[in-house]
């Protein structure tokens, strides 16, 4: 079945936020991808989005976001989460089922906890509530690189941090590609989004999530450590939690039955 894919941006502040549409559903799915957003947003994918995630077209209306354009230093995860509620109130979106990826994931968190209205259910894939040793030594590691502007190793060590070995003994071939493609003019962005991610610290507030919420996790993740997905199940109450045995960050890509888990969680 063909799903209308839509290329679209929304004001928020003084900046614009790039986001995608898809699907014929009659109810709202909001998607937030990780700090790989960092590098480059969602403009222009609309219609690879609707085919890698077609899964969800037939019973929502699907909206993946980017983080706004422009960005002030110190821009938080709790900023970002009030920037979605906004861009949300403008499309019209008044009630949606929300998946957070990463640091989507902690994005969605502050969402549900400072606008609890406006999440029905809510999924947190390998992601993190606070900060820990694991994620300030990776992505503290990705920030130097992206200082020095290496995308090639960031690139390089992003994957190796992120998949299963058995994925990876795939795809090294196509690492001395990695640094050729897809390089922002600008490492601004990644870097603001980075030091957001091990700042982010909104463990003590969990409690005050109140919708249904899944919490997956891999027990290999070398980025925000393979006990994060547990802590936050711990304090949201009445989560549920699921852990992918021998995945990492990458879960959510390597997990054959990952999209299959997700609308089943949110068609209940």
């Amino acid at each position: 079945m063909f799903y209308r894919a839509k290329n679209g941006s929304v004001r928020v502040g003084n900046s614009e936020m790039d986001y995608i549409s898809f699907g014929n559903g009659n109810r709202d799915l909001i998607m937030l991808p990780g700090l790989g957003d960092g590098l480059t947003t969602v403009k222009g994918m609309a219609l690879v989005f609707s085919v890698l995630y077609r899964i969800y077209a037939k019973e929502f209306r699907v909206y993946v976001f980017s983080r706004k354009n422009h960005m002030q230093e110190g821009y938080s995860t709790r900023e970002m989460a009030k920037d979605q509620a906004e861009a949300m109130a403008t499309l019209g979106i008044s009630k949606a089922d929300v998946i957070g990826i990463s640091q989507g994931g902690m994005i969605a968190q502050y969402l549900a906890i400072d606008y609890p209205d406006l999440v029905n259910r809510l999924i947190l894939a390998v992601t993190s509530a606070k900060p820990n040793e694991i994620t300030e030594e990776v992505v503290g590691a990705w920030m130097e690189m992206a200082s020095q502007g290496n995308y090639r190793d960031l690139m390089i060590d992003t994957a190796e941090k992120s998949y299963s070995e058995s994925y990876l003994k795939k795809y090294r071939l196509f690492y001395p590609l990695l640094g050729r493609m897809g390089k922002p003019k600008s490492f601004k962005r990644f870097l603001i989004q980075a030091a957001s991610c091990i700042a982010h610290d909104a463990y003590a507030e969990l409690d005050k999530i109140i919708c249904p919420t899944l919490v997956i996790g891999g027990d290999c993740d070398k980025i925000v450590g393979p006990a994060s997905a547990s802590v936050i199940a711990d304090k949201i109450k009445g989560s549920e939690l699921f852990i992918y045995k021998g995945l990492g960050h990458a879960a959510y890509e390597e997990a054959k039955d990952f999209h299959e888990r997700v609308l089943n969680f949110f068609m209940r």
